[in-house]
């Protein structure tokens, strides 16, 4: 499913047809809804990991009747939240709605660790000593 400005974009007839309105409905008025699927196939990954990003609360979703379902901003914050930028380019966007996962090279490393080995379960001694 093709992606522009305005949100993903249904094909007909094999060529991609913008809509006049294509984050409201055409009678009510109320803001389009994408199901995970059609959000999964614009950015080209599985429904599932959709899903599986707005149940761990790292993609802006609205969830009605138990389903997920996304509007056009919040497809736009899920591509924002998920771009890659060079060190030391700033994004010109808000700050995330959801807090990143820190990297590797911030996170708090004792500088040495002193690795000891456990006991082993087992011992060598034999069954009729452990008895005794």
């Amino acid at each position: 499913m093709p992606y522009n400005d305005t949100g993903p974009q249904r094909q007909v007839g094999g060529a991609s047809e913008p809509s006049h309105a294509p984050s409201r409905t055409a009678d009510s008025g109320l803001p389009r809804l994408f199901t995970p699927a059609e959000v999964a196939v614009a950015i080209g990954c599985s429904d599932w990991w959709v899903k599986e990003q707005a149940r761990k609360h790292r993609v802006p979703f609205t969830r009605l009747g138990g389903a997920y379902r996304f509007t056009a901003d919040h497809f736009a914050e899920i591509i924002r939240l998920f771009e890659e930028r060079p060190p030391g380019v700033r994004s010109s966007a808000s700050t995330p709605m959801v807090a990143t996962r820190p990297e590797l090279s911030r996170r708090a490393m004792p500088a040495s660790v002193q690795l000891r080995p456990k006991r082993p379960r087992r011992t060598t001694a034999s069954f009729s000593e452990r008895a005794a």
